[in-house]
Parts: C-alpha cells; structure tokens; sequence
C-alpha cells in the first residue's frame, strides 16, 4: 500500500520565495503597496459582513485580519485574498439566529475540518465541475437574499425582530412601511451612488471607502447642527463606545448532538468555501498567467476555518474582489495578503472605536452593491435561453436559495445535476444487438488491418450485442432488458462487443455478470470484444475475466467472431 504523503498535496506558494530566493526588495515594495490599498478596500466590507451575518463588526473585521492571514500564509494560490464574503451572509445570519456564536463556531470549525479533507484526498479538481447553472443559481439566490436584508437599513424602517427567512421579511417590511424615514433613505441613496460613480474619478481608491466617509461625515455634521439623528454601528453596538479588547481564543460547548445538528449547515459552509475560493483562484490564473494548486488551497482554506472561529470570526473564503484588487494594485505574491491583514490589524487595534459613528445606511448601501455585483443577471438571464435541464436546475437551485435555505438549494441542485447528467449520458449510450452486415459495417478499422479479410461471416447461432458508451448504473439495465425482449431460440454464443466502452462501474459488472450467469444456463457461451485496458484491467481485478475465461476475451471483432462461429458448429 502507498504511503501517504502530505507534501504532494500541500505545498503552500509562499515556501516558494525562499525555495527560488528570488523575493527581493523591488517585490517587496510592491507587495506593500498593493496589501495596504486591499486592507483599505477590505475594511469597509468586512464591517458590512459582519453586521449583515448577524454578528458584530468587529467579528467581520477579526475574520479578515486571522483569515486573511492564514490564507496567504498556508494557501496554494499567489495572489488569493482571503476573507469574509456575501456569499455566507445567508447561512451565518440563519445559523446565528437559531444556534447563537456557540452554534457558529462549530459549524465553521466542522467546515474547516471538511475541507481539509477535501484537500488531503485531491478533491480539488473535483469541485471545479460543479455545474455552472448550480453556481450561478444559488449566486444568484444569494445576491436577493442579500438585498432583502438590507432594505429595513436602506429605507430607515422600524423593525424590532427582523425575520430570517425571505418572505415573512418583506411581510415585514410591508406591515412597518408607516416608519419609513426619508433621512435614512437619501443618506443611504447618496452614499450608493457616491460607490456607483465614484470609479469614474479614479479606481486607487474604493468607492466604498469614500461613501463611508462622506457618510459618517454628514451624518456627524446633520446630527450636531441639525439634530437629524442616524441609525449607526454605534447605536446597534453600544458595548464598542467603550473601546474593544483583543479577543482570546475560547472554545465552545460541544456535544454530540450539536455537532450532529450542525454538520449539515457546515458542510454547506465548505463546498461553497471549496467553489468560491478556487473559482477566484482561477480567474487570478487567467489574469497573471501563474497557477495555484487546488488541493493546497482547500487545506490552507481549512486551517483558516478551523482557527478562526476561535477569535471570535466567522467562516471566511477567497474574495474575488479583493484578489482582484490586489493583482491590479501589483501584488506579486502572497506577502501582499499577509500585509492586508496586518493592516487590518492595526485599524483593529487603534482606530475600530471610530467605526461608532458610521450609519447603518451607508453599509447598506455597500451591501446593496455587493448584491448588484453577485447577482450575475446578465448571465441568469443568458442561461435562461439554454435547453430545459440546466434552466430547471438553475431556476429550482435559485428559487431554494432565495425562498427555503441555502443549504437545501445546493444539496436539491447537485442531485437534480447528477441526476440530469446520468440521464444525458444514458441518451448518449446504446446497447444493441448487430447483424452480420452492420458488424462489417462498422468494422472498418478493424478489417483494415487484416487485407485478407472483405467481410466478416457470423454462424447462425451467434448473437453479437454492442456496448456504445460508458457501461455504468444509468445504462446497465438495458443491457438485461434487451436481452429479454430480444432473446432468440438456438442461439449458442453471444459476442458483447465494447470496444465503445471506456469504463465500467460495479452495476454495469453486476448485470454483466447476471447475463453470463442466465446463459450459462441455457448452454450460451459469452464472449467479450474489443475491451480496452482500463476495463480489461477492472475485470481482472474483480476476478470476472477468471470466471468467464481469459481465452473468451478478445482484443477486437475479429478473432471474437471466429472463435464465437467454431463454439457455434461445435454446439
């Protein structure tokens, strides 16, 4: 048995600096720069995360600075920049809401555990071909549920207990529209078109960062001069007026039964973790021309996940935005990662009492943004036009997301796509039975080989079945079925020809096996044709080569068919 070795799965890119010693100070600049202009950039959205998830500020902030740290540290892509995103708004707030904090740090931790797992067995690949009408669905679904939340901060309504599921919110927000307040809906306005035209300036500073300050700025000024009091951080989170404490590691209380009732939501937390961080990953390969390993970086995702929580962060992943940002502002390597979190640190510790005065419409306005930028409509839109399964999947993974639960909308989307992809494969696949003249027919290659040979003669007592396709669960029925419908008095041999088979599955053996077994009994030799080596290889694995007999196995038609013709005049 081959040991197995860590080192082939993780190899996190920043050993690479001092494999090649290559990192010199010209580099280093860069990365500094580049790390401080993300830090700014990750500030605002952490903050907005955080409070979006149902947890406070300083808990999304705490989240980029840890996370943000370890991913670059350990992960296996050069330009990642880890972090909180939108995408696990939806699930924190749900899992907030009915577990608490306690709940959530063993989800993350779970989720972590998960994807370390993922990585050690080379899942890595494998998550990339999570087909695109489930990414894009639940994305999507995400990016509602996004604005949904919001929209009680945006309009200034009077919500005392804002419901978590989609349709009792905007119940509420329905039923409190008399408490809309104008104030809070023109500084909010104004703050997300402050981000909507603010690139049109320049891009070196986020369109963020300046709504936040205008913001805070007139929200100050109109408090003082004109009394128009504003919803802010500090009013949701009074506790932070008095300063903050750098959080130490706690653990939770664990049981059996929690762990049970969270491996579900966490394991939601970690394909959606595996998919965004490694989507992210690739377009920075697109970009830059570099490549990071998959496997590595769901290892370095999940030590991040399981460390995290324990300062008091939530479940955090690759963000695209910011990896983005960090490749445009000269990023060289992941030292540019390390520097966004370490100034986010530094804002952490000397300037987070300041984060008091910001309003809560002006985090709105940011998350309506992120929502704008997630809900790819333009593609929702582009897929509506595909054929009838991926627009199924895509609108029932969209539908769950936005209106039962995240976690319910990926699992129903990844079985409703297994299930369409067997069904299509199957439509693709045939077995059926050939005639003396479609078995030359189809032959040419084969026949080529042998000039002597026109044609090929096939006794009447020989019944040749063809195998088109990957011979797996979707298709093996069939192969019984045909045999039944189709079975012949005075047959003596059946060829199964699969020269059309690149693999085999044990169901597609089992009724394989079955066939052999019901010929054997009604005095019917079988005889296998054109196996190839990967199946060939599978069935003396198995030991079915041994018990049909390796003489009954032949490389093509041909031979098959002269040893099936002498087996038939001999019967």
């Amino acid at each position: 048995m081959a040991k197995f070795n860590l080192a082939e799965v993780f190899q996190p890119k920043i050993l690479e600096l001092f494999k090649k010693g290559n990192y010199n100070k010209q580099t280093f600049t860069a990365d500094l720069i580049a790390g401080i202009i993300v830090g700014i950039i990750a500030l605002p959205l952490a903050i907005a995360f955080g409070i979006a998830s149902g947890v406070s500020p300083q808990q999304g902030l705490i989240t980029a600075v840890v996370a943000g740290f370890l991913v670059s540290l350990l992960g296996g892509s050069h330009f990642l920049i880890g972090g909180p995103t939108g995408a696990f708004i939806v699930i924190v707030y749900g899992i907030v809401a009915q577990y608490g904090i306690s709940g959530l740090i063993i989800a993350t931790v779970l989720a972590g555990i998960i994807l370390v797992l993922m990585g050690v067995f080379k899942l890595g690949s494998i998550i990339k071909f999570i087909p695109y009408p489930i990414v894009v669905g639940f994305t999507s679904g995400i990016a509602v549920v996004i604005f949904s939340t919001q929209v009680k901060d945006f309009l200034g309504l009077t919500i005392d207990n804002l419901p978590s599921e989609f349709i009792p919110q905007w119940g509420a927000y329905f039923s409190h529209i008399s408490t809309f307040n104008l104030n809070e809906f023109l500084l909010s306005l104004g703050c997300l078109l402050i981000i909507i035209f603010w690139p049109k300036v320049t891009n070196k500073v986020p369109g963020s960062l300046i709504a936040i300050i205008v913001g805070t700025g007139a929200s100050i000024i109109l408090a003082k001069y004109c009394g128009i009091e504003f919803a802010t951080i500090g009013s949701k989170f009074p506790e932070l007026a008095n300063g903050i404490e750098i959080p130490k590691p706690t653990a939770p209380n664990i049981t059996w039964d929690t762990v049970q009732s969270m491996f579900q939501p966490a394991f939601t937390i970690a394909l959606l973790c595996a998919i965004e961080s490694l989507l992210a990953a690739m377009v920075a390969d697109g970009v830059t021309g570099k490549r990071h390993n998959s496997n590595t970086e769901l290892i370095g995702q999940g030590i991040a996940n399981i460390i995290t929580p324990f300062f008091g962060g939530i479940p955090a992943t690759g963000a695209l935005a910011r990896t983005m940002a960090n490749i445009n502002n000269g990023g060289k390597s992941p030292v540019a990662g390390i520097v966004h979190a370490i100034v986010l640190l530094l804002i952490f510790l000397f300037l987070m009492p300041y984060a008091v005065y910001i309003p809560l419409g002006c985090l709105a306005a940011i998350l309506v943004m992120v929502a704008y930028n997630m809900s790819e409509w333009r593609t929702f839109k582009y897929l509506l036009k595909g054929n009838k399964m991926d627009v199924s999947v895509l609108l029932i993974t969209f539908f769950l997301t936005v209106v039962i639960d995240l976690t319910v909308a990926i699992e129903v989307g990844l079985v409703l796509a297994i299930i369409l992809f067997v069904k299509r494969i199957s439509e693709t696949s045939s077995i059926k039975v050939l005639e003396g003249d479609s078995v030359a027919g189809t032959e040419n290659d084969e026949i080529a080989q042998l000039a002597d040979t026109e044609h090929l003669d096939i006794a009447p007592g020989v019944e040749i079945y063809e195998i088109d396709g990957p011979f797996f669960f979707g298709l093996a029925s069939k192969l019984d079925e045909i045999d039944r419908d189709l079975r012949k008095q005075g047959i003596k041999v059946r060829i199964i020809r699969m020269r059309k088979v690149p693999f085999m599955d044990s169901t597609g053996l089992n009724n394989l096996r079955s066939l052999w077994k019901r010929s054997n009994r009604e005095n019917v030799q079988i005889i296998l044709s054109g196996v190839n080596e990967n199946v060939l290889a599978y069935l003396n694995k198995v030991g079915f080569a041994q018990e049909l007999g390796e003489e009954y196995i032949f490389p093509h038609i041909i031979p098959a068919v002269a040893k099936a013709n002498e087996l038939s005049e001999r019967k």
